[in-house]
């Protein structure tokens, strides 16, 4: 009974503070979320994978670690929490995909600015030069400009060829860069390698303050990360004993579990936040 009341008043607390913590957004259309996921999908390399297989895939390990653990565990509250973990585990690892991906691809930016600087002024036409970089690319990248080549030759529209490879790529460097040439393609002119140089350098200064921010706060997330997991790795222990089973089965061991997880998940959520650098956004996608 204790623990039906916590959850009422726990509730009650929740529904109150909502408007405040979840605003209501009159422009938000139905298809926001799925393209907002489809966008996160896209730039951790996943295009493939559809919002719905992401949804099935975060249900599956939901349902598989619930299980796993009330097997080893027979704690309904702590079955539920592995199930809420579970859910949440293949969204984490797309983000961090993302971010990992993001920062690779950081500073190779400009190395293919340079390249593409070598190959206008060179003599090659625009659309010529970003189709030869599927053979001068970086590794990571080459196999979008390959398929814009393809695509190139295929249509003979540069516009939506590099359109597409804007959307293949899924980077705010990118996007920069693929700008900057569809406006050189369409208004001329002959300050295109000036405007690259400068793009390059910019970016490869951006780079080095980011890695060096990476570098210092690091053990903020270490931190966030070994504060979060010790606590449940003690308590899975406990539980593994059939008293310690017995005593957090009870009204009392479920708040404190309920408690615990809370507490865990503001910490790490207000450490990752203290730990972040803002995100380079998009241009026009």
């Amino acid at each position: 009974m204790t623990f039906v009341w916590g959850a009422l008043l726990a509730s009650g607390i929740l529904l109150t503070v909502s408007p405040w913590v979840w605003p209501t957004r009159a422009e938000r259309s139905p298809g926001t979320a799925a393209r907002r996921v489809s966008g996160v999908l896209d730039e951790a390399g996943l295009s493939r994978v559809t919002p719905v297989q992401l949804v099935l895939s975060s249900v599956l390990a939901g349902a598989l670690a619930a299980a796993v653990t009330w097997l080893t565990i027979p704690v309904g509250v702590v079955a539920i929490l592995a199930a809420v973990v579970g859910t949440a585990t293949p969204s984490a690892l797309v983000r961090a995909r993302r971010a990992r991906l993001l920062r690779v691809r950081r500073g190779l930016w400009p190395d293919v600015c340079d390249l593409l600087i070598a190959s206008v002024r060179a003599g090659m036409s625009l659309p010529d030069a970003v189709a030869a970089l599927a053979d001068s690319a970086p590794a990571q990248v080459r196999p979008a400009f390959r398929a814009f080549a393809h695509d190139l030759a295929a249509s003979g529209h540069f516009d939506s060829s590099i359109l597409r490879l804007k959307a293949n790529l899924a980077d705010p460097v990118a996007d920069r860069i693929v700008e900057t040439v569809r406006m050189a393609r369409q208004v001329g002119g002959s300050e295109l390698t000036s405007v690259l140089r400068a793009l390059a350098a910019s970016v490869r200064a951006d780079a080095a303050v980011r890695a060096e921010l990476d570098a210092r706060q690091s053990w903020i997330r270490g931190a966030a990360v070994l504060g979060v997991v010790a606590p449940w790795v003690v308590l899975g222990l406990l539980a593994l004993r059939p008293e310690g089973a017995r005593a957090y089965g009870t009204p009392e061991g479920m708040v404190l579990i309920i408690g615990g997880a809370v507490v865990s998940f503001v910490a790490y959520r207000l450490m990752r936040h203290l730990g972040r650098l803002p995100d380079m956004r998009r241009w026009f996608a």
